[in-house]
């Protein structure tokens, strides 16, 4: 039995490799000087495969990607109709739990205590650190500009203490809070969605958890502080009700999600402030829709007050 060089082609990557290939026959003939490229090929293609498949982005664990579009599909969202485009992004499955906020932070300011519960008690300044301090320990490029000597002009919310001036890299990697836009759009199942009420379900039971049945046991009648107190009304751990059309947990309730925007309440006297949404499990069903919006001044905090992340993709 001997080995003869036949002509071959591969193709990989839109390009096509000719090159001598071996193949078994009747005599013993072998030329070196093919077989020599023969492996100088095949180890220039392998290269070229792995490569290929490193420079493929893998979508970030616990992340899933929101593929965007000019419209959304949504018929209940503030958008519906409107010439809004989203792009490409990567989104928190998840809100940012406890766990997660300890390995960045170093501290967990929440009022409810459990790893895998939302962080809670945060303020949308907190946030933003947040966001830039994660950026740098798994080397990425913050995406904010955070000057905590120089006042925020656009801020005139006279409750706001703080009122940092905080800027935005365009193009950073890094981590960073989704705009309004771009949490309505992934709440409301992107390009996929089936127009629900709330992030998954028309039912607000199977999406959130609400001052209802955040507790010991499921209330009815009017809302009430002591109500919620005495049936130990608190946020849960993530993932614990079903997913939107993305993937995407707890979308609605458990915990509010500050948005990266400013909101100047229409019709009313309220201060603006950054915009939180998705409800939390303290408020009513309403704050819960996908379309919900409401601000609060952004050194504000509360239980029921958390975020989660995103990216570029």
């Amino acid at each position: 039995m001997t080995c003869e060089l036949s002509n071959a082609a591969i193709t990989h990557g839109g390009f096509t490799f000719k090159h001598p290939a071996i193949r078994q026959s009747g005599h013993r003939t072998l030329h070196k000087e093919d077989i020599s490229m023969s492996r100088l090929l095949i180890q220039v293609i392998t290269a070229m495969v792995v490569a290929s498949a490193c420079s493929q982005k893998k979508v970030p664990d616990n992340f899933v990607l929101v593929n965007g579009g000019e419209t959304f599909k949504n018929t209940k969202s503030n958008y519906y109709g409107k010439s809004v485009t989203i792009p490409d992004f990567y989104l928190g499955k998840y809100e940012v739990t406890q766990k997660e906020w300890l390995e960045v932070m170093g501290n967990n300011p929440s009022a409810f205590k459990g790893h895998k519960l939302p962080v809670e008690m945060v303020s949308w300044y907190d946030c933003v650190e947040y966001c830039n301090k994660r950026s740098i320990k798994e080397g990425l490029q913050p995406y904010y500009n955070i000057d905590r000597n120089k006042k925020d002009a656009y801020n005139t919310n006279d409750l706001d203490s703080i009122k940092w001036s905080v800027t935005i890299n365009e193009k950073a990697n890094g981590y960073r809070l989704p705009t309004e836009a771009e949490w309505e759009y992934a709440a409301g199942g992107g390009q996929l969605s089936k127009s629900y009420t709330y992030s998954g379900s028309n039912n607000v039971d199977e999406a959130a958890w609400y001052w209802k049945n955040a507790g010991n046991k499921y209330l009815t009648g009017y809302w009430a502080w002591k109500l919620l107190e005495k049936n130990n009304n608190k946020t849960k751990p993530v993932g614990s009700k079903y997913p939107n059309e993305l993937g995407l947990y707890d979308m609605s309730g458990n915990v509010r999600e500050w948005c990266w925007d400013w909101q100047q309440p229409e019709g009313t006297a309220a201060p603006q402030g950054r915009t939180w949404k998705g409800g939390g499990w303290i408020g009513a069903d309403f704050c819960c829709a996908s379309s919900f919006r409401a601000s609060l001044e952004a050194n504000g905090k509360g239980p029921d007050q958390g975020f989660r992340v995103c990216r570029g993709k």
